[in-house]
């Protein structure tokens, strides 16, 4: 069976007005801010945001809806053809003259881009006041999850470090058309004035969570070991952090991983052990 385009390209869009309402309200756009959208689709929440924003600009990739979002004239709208994940988003805000801290970046999110559309919004966390997206429940609750859950991971604690992250509510499969498999949530972004910690080598760390996540099943010891680390040296500072010998990942708190993070690093030679251990943000955001 032949597929449709939308259907190719991942799309399911979003009609229903009390949905979108609420959406807008977590977004909440303000007269002077600018609110780039990511595949505004048909124009269904671009109509809204346009109502409120100071100027929307929605980047799609489908050329067949560029032409269904320019035939709509909607106001301070300016939409770009192109990919989301390979467009400059600095130079859009830049061009559009949006003050400091007035940007935010919005969208109802295929799945197949939420894994390297979240690893570019860690490299310009700085860029945006907020991120709020529509994406895969599952995806959403492993963002927000805390330590004990089983959907706790690198993720978790990469995007809890650099912000605040929110689930507000979720979206029945039944309330786009076409309807996906999974049920969606609406998850929002707010950067934080500093990390939970700082870190001089941010992929480093993304290496060495990787590492510590490798095998749910087996202990955090355990996992660092298999991973060139020497047992002593773990188990000391372990030991140094607190924790128990045979604790898992997934029952570390973020501020925990820090000490951890931080007293191995000094202890060992951590970035040559972990090199080409997945030090790619998106490596983590799968």
């Amino acid at each position: 069976m032949k597929r449709s385009r939308a259907h190719a390209l991942g799309q399911h869009f979003l009609s229903h007005p009390g949905l979108l309402n609420k959406i807008v309200r977590v977004i909440d756009p303000r007269p002077d801010e600018l609110i780039i959208e990511v595949g505004p689709g048909r124009g269904a929440l671009t109509a809204l945001l346009a109502q409120k924003a100071r100027r929307v600009i929605g980047v799609e990739k489908d050329d067949r809806l560029i032409i269904l979002l320019e035939g709509r004239n909607l106001p301070r709208t300016s939409i770009v053809h192109g990919d989301i994940l390979k467009a400059d988003w600095a130079a859009l805000v830049k061009e559009s003259g949006a003050a400091a801290g007035k940007a935010k970046l919005a969208g109802n999110i295929p799945y197949a881009i939420s894994s390297p559309l979240l690893a570019r919004v860690l490299e310009t966390k700085d860029l945006f006041s907020l991120c709020v997206f529509l994406i895969q429940k599952e995806f959403a609750e492993r963002l927000a999850a805390g330590p004990g859950s089983k959907k706790y991971a690198p993720l978790s604690m990469l995007m809890q470090r650099a912000f605040v992250v929110k689930q507000h509510f979720t979206v029945s499969r039944h309330a786009f058309v076409p309807p996906p498999r999974v049920e969606s949530a609406v998850v929002s972004l707010t950067p934080r004035e500093k990390p939970i910690f700082p870190v001089d080598d941010e992929p480093l760390l993304t290496a060495f969570l990787r590492a510590a996540f490798a095998h749910r099943r087996k202990t955090l010891a355990n996992n660092l070991e298999r991973a060139g680390l020497p047992r002593d040296t773990v188990a000391e500072a372990l030991a140094e952090c607190g924790l128990k010998p045979k604790v898992r990942a997934e029952e570390v708190p973020i501020g925990e991983f820090a000490g951890l993070f931080t007293r191995l690093e000094s202890a060992v030679p951590l970035s040559r052990i972990l090199s080409g251990g997945g030090s790619n943000p998106e490596d983590v955001v799968t």
